[in-house]
């Protein structure tokens, strides 16, 4: 008998099923990907996230792993599908009624149904609403919860484990049902709550953290017309006690706080203003830094009768991770690129081995070949220090 379910083997899923699976649970990991699932099925993964190919590998070889394209019958369902747009920044819920409509006619007395997926707020219930729809019988007999993830990439098997999870049910007994669920491998604190507030906890944790990222880079455009280091002042700022400016960099990425926030914008359009602007600024800042590298090309031209070579460093969406999803590193670096001659940049992405777009350098052998050196994530591979007499460009304060 399986006793969960998970919807989803992506970077969320795959650790969550491993993770599950360690802790003698049976899981059935559920992707429509057949490349996806024969590579798990060998020991292997498909995403780079440290510690997960151990624990896959073991769960596999313990036989509590099996991924499959289709779902078999279970005691627990976990939802972790892709939530993507459509049209204006328009959430997709698509993917996940498509992933609840494979799993409606197994569903029986008893079970648990639980979204992780980022959802509009009242997603969990509109599911609840649809399962009834086809099976009555179970209105008042299966719980429904949701249960957002908490992650960072990087060390998502540490996360799972160690940071608090907010569990919101449909009603109080779907809550317990799932917090009696997440007790068995979550050693964090479980925090009950509704639905609705769970969904909306999701969304506003991370438009939060766009917002106070927004100030930030805003103040990085202040600072470049006012002649000050960013850097240096926002040191200073946040000597004050009850001061704590983020850094700036040149937009924020990832699939989280750059898509978040538009959760709450196109459904509270009103009065969603500050959140909205905050994705306005950080969008905008990665057309800055190309405008930025784009003069610093000109003036080289002006000045040496020639274009210069460039080494471009940094495609991930944040330092350190091999993750480019909505990273403006890479939306940078195809900005500047278009219609140039490729001969002329040096890109630079030490956490990946290869780009089906660009050739990649190593830094070192980038900045060798480069007249100009711009930074874009601040990686550890990357040093300012070996930089000496190249014009630099440095927008997330590589030291």
């Amino acid at each position: 008998m399986i006793d969960v379910v998970t919807i989803g083997l992506g970077y969320i899923g795959l650790p969550t099923s491993a993770l599950m699976a360690t802790k003698g649970k049976k899981v059935l990991g559920v992707d429509i990907d057949q490349d996806v699932v024969d590579t798990i099925n060998k020991g292997d993964i498909h995403i780079i996230e440290p510690e997960l190919d151990v624990v896959v590998k073991k769960s596999i070889d313990e036989g509590n792993l099996i991924a499959s394209t289709k779902a078999e019958e279970a005691q627990v369902y976990l939802v972790v599908v892709p939530s993507p747009f459509k049209g204006d920044h328009e959430p997709d819920i698509s993917f996940i009624e498509k992933a609840t409509q494979g799993i409606i006619p197994l569903l029986k007395k008893g079970d648990l149904y639980i979204l992780e997926s980022t959802s509009p707020v009242g997603t969990t219930e509109k599911m609840q609403e649809m399962i009834f729809a086809q099976r009555p019988e179970l209105k008042n007999k299966i719980f429904m919860a949701y249960c957002p993830e908490r992650v960072l990439p990087g060390n998502v098997m540490h996360e799972l484990v160690h940071n608090d999870r907010v569990i919101g049910g449909v009603n109080k007994a779907s809550t317990q049902k799932a917090i009696l669920f997440y007790s068995s491998f979550v050693e964090g604190a479980l925090h009950p709550t509704d639905a609705k507030t769970a969904e909306m906890c999701k969304l506003v944790e991370n438009a939060s953290r766009d917002v106070q990222i927004a100030f930030a880079n805003e103040l990085s455009l202040i600072c470049d017309k006012s002649g000050i280091n960013v850097w240096d002042l926002i040191e200073l700022a946040n000597k004050h006690p009850r001061v704590n400016i983020l850094q700036p960099g040149c937009g924020v990425g990832g699939h989280c706080i750059a898509v978040d926030p538009y959760f709450l914008t196109t459904s509270y359009p009103d009065v969603s203003k500050i959140i909205g602007e905050a994705r306005k600024v950080n969008n905008n800042k990665a057309f800055w830094c190309v405008n930025k590298i784009e003069k610093e090309i000109v003036d080289f031209v002006l000045k040496n009768k020639r274009k210069p070579i460039l080494a471009l460093c940094g495609l991930a969406f944040k330092p350190n991770v091999n993750d480019l999803r909505q990273s403006p590193a890479k939306l940078i670096v195809n900005k500047v690129i278009q219609e140039k001659d490729l001969n002329n940049f040096r890109i630079v992405e030490p956490n990946i081995k290869e780009h089906h777009e660009f050739k990649l350098y190593s830094f070192e052998d980038a900045v060798s070949e480069s007249d100009i050196v711009v930074f874009l994530v601040a990686h550890n591979e990357f040093s300012l220090s070996k930089t000496t007499n190249k014009k630099t460009l440095n927008f997330c304060n590589v030291k």
